[in-house]
């Protein structure tokens, strides 16, 4: 087989540097230590009845049908994924759902279809990167604004606007539950700007389904102003332990969606135990309050022996250790005492700003919970 030398070199000096600037990635197969990395929120990833559940579903909708077959436009789509978008929808209080096959599907598709040449997208600095490769692909300008600031939003629109004077649409973006720190959108008083002045404002509710809400439906429906969003964003790799996400919105947006984004068109549909797996999941969750109340109070408790005033309820907390080297020193002590938990390095995080990002869970313990804090304070001090 022929070699392009440059390739090689350029692959071989990229990985070489990266290795140098302690950023270099690796894949690492998890060990039996006490999960405190995983966004398993709610434990419905390793919940048996789930499966069961799932499997007889399949078993209803699909006969032995292992995969989806196609694209939904040509052999993909099936009762099972009709009734299933029926069901988040009216969940989510939309008018319609569209599953796509991933949150980074969803996120890449939405918004590299529906802004338009003429358009304004101004996105929150620390949305995820999902959303800001599918803005990338985007005909729309983009402007970004300074972290859960309404005054840096208004500020930057403002000063583009008297630059852009024929723009035509303006969408706000932001995340409802920040995955690296746990902090929440203003979302309400985003929702009343946007209405105010007509702009059209979407959310990814990623790390907030199944946490917020009387039966987890998220941060924006606990708040009750599900009405004020042109679009929300449903991912249910996290707490709801499954895979897949869907985009909640009018019936013009669904119908928008699947004639026009690129990542819904040409995909393979999820299978159809994914689709029974996320229409189960969302049973499991509105039927047991539980775990969520678990999970709260655990995230109540860390926060309290730490005295931190900050986030109390989210079960996302991090630990700021600046440089790549010490956070991922910190890490390797605590994976060695059966803590698994992982480093977060720059550049996925801005440098200095570099993490642990410990994810609380409905099963760990308090007493889990108390002794990792004591390890980290020994090697901290």
């Amino acid at each position: 087989m022929l070699k392009n030398i440059y390739t090689d070199r350029f692959i071989l000096s990229s990985l070489t540097k990266r290795k140098e600037e302690g950023r270099y990635r690796e894949l690492v197969v998890s060990g039996s230590g006490v999960d405190f990395f995983s966004n398993d929120y709610l434990g419905l990833a390793r919940s048996s009845t789930l499966f069961e559940r799932s499997h007889q579903l399949v078993k209803q909708y699909s006969g032995n049908f292992n995969g989806a077959t196609g694209s939904r436009l040509l052999s993909g789509n099936s009762e099972l994924f009709e009734q299933t978008e029926i069901n988040i929808a009216k969940f989510h209080k939309a008018e319609s759902a569209l599953i796509f096959n991933s949150g980074y599907d969803a996120n890449l598709g939405f918004f590299s279809t529906v802004p338009q040449k003429g358009d304004l997208i101004f996105y929150d600095e620390y949305i995820h990167a999902s959303i800001r490769d599918g803005i990338r692909l985007s005909l729309a300008d983009a402007y970004s604004f300074v972290h859960n600031s309404i005054s840096s939003l208004q500020t930057k629109i403002q000063s583009v606007s008297l630059i852009k004077k024929d723009f035509k649409r303006i969408f706000i973006v932001v995340e409802s539950i920040y995955s690296m720190d746990g902090d929440q959108a203003p979302l309400s008083a985003l929702a009343e700007f946007c209405k105010e002045h007509n702009y059209l404002l979407i959310t990814d509710e990623a790390h907030a389904l199944g946490i917020y809400g009387n039966e987890g439906e998220g941060l924006v429906q606990s708040l009750g102003i599900e009405s004020l969003f042109f679009a929300r964003i449903y991912t249910y790799g996290k707490a709801l332990g499954v895979h897949g996400a869907s985009i909640c919105g009018s019936t013009y947006l669904k119908e928008y969606l699947i004639n026009f984004c690129r990542t819904f068109i040409y995909s393979t549909a999820l299978s159809p135990h994914a689709i029974a797996s996320i229409q189960c999941a969302y049973q499991q969750m509105i039927t047991s309050n539980e775990e969520r109340l678990i999970l709260k109070n655990n995230a109540q408790y860390y926060a309290s022996l730490l005295n931190d005033t900050s986030n109390i309820d989210s079960p996302i907390k991090s630990l700021i250790l600046s440089g790549n080297k010490n956070v991922k020193h910190l890490a390797n002590q605590l994976q060695g005492l059966g803590y698994e938990v992982r480093p977060i390095l720059s550049p996925t995080v801005p440098e200095n700003k570099e993490r642990l990002r410990i994810c609380l869970h409905s099963y760990n313990t308090q007493e889990e919970i108390k002794k990792l804090i004591q390890h980290i304070q020994e090697y901290i001090v």
